[in-house]
């Protein structure tokens, strides 16, 4: 695919799965062996994946997704982001605080024949997670 079809799959990647909750795009655009390399663990496949996102959006029901910067060559895609959201709901373990949060991080996505087949992602999480703990 040329790099302008592939930065497209990654817009798409964003807007439908984050942003619209699309599971069938997942579906669509995520290769069934695909691997997300995420801090502290590896997500294999639609399925995983899937229940790696109802964890966040748990926790974070209106997460928005706004990519910044979007740089393709050949079949790897690198995304700039920042994400907002309310923390609402239990899903990382932490008691809602309903506090407002707002984060940055980059993705790097390569694609084979038009799907997603590996990813890695990078933001902090970790601090994150500490200013809920702080706050709850």
């Amino acid at each position: 695919m040329s790099d302008n079809a592939n930065i497209q799959l990654a817009r798409r990647w964003f807007e439908d799965v984050w942003n619209r909750r699309h599971d069938a795009t997942v579906h669509e655009l995520l290769h069934p062996e695909a691997v997300g390399h995420l801090e502290g663990a590896d997500v294999h496949g639609v399925d995983e994946f899937l229940a790696a996102r109802a964890a966040l959006l748990d926790a974070f029901p209106d997460l928005r997704v706004t990519l910044e910067s979007v740089v393709g060559q050949g079949d790897d895609v690198v995304l700039r982001w920042s994400a907002t959201a309310t923390h609402r709901g239990p899903g990382l373990d932490i008691a809602p605080t309903n506090r407002p949060v707002a984060f940055r991080g980059i993705s790097w996505f390569r694609f084979a024949d038009g799907r997603l087949v590996e990813g890695w992602d990078a933001w902090n999480q970790g601090g994150l997670l500490a200013s809920l703990r702080a706050a709850a």
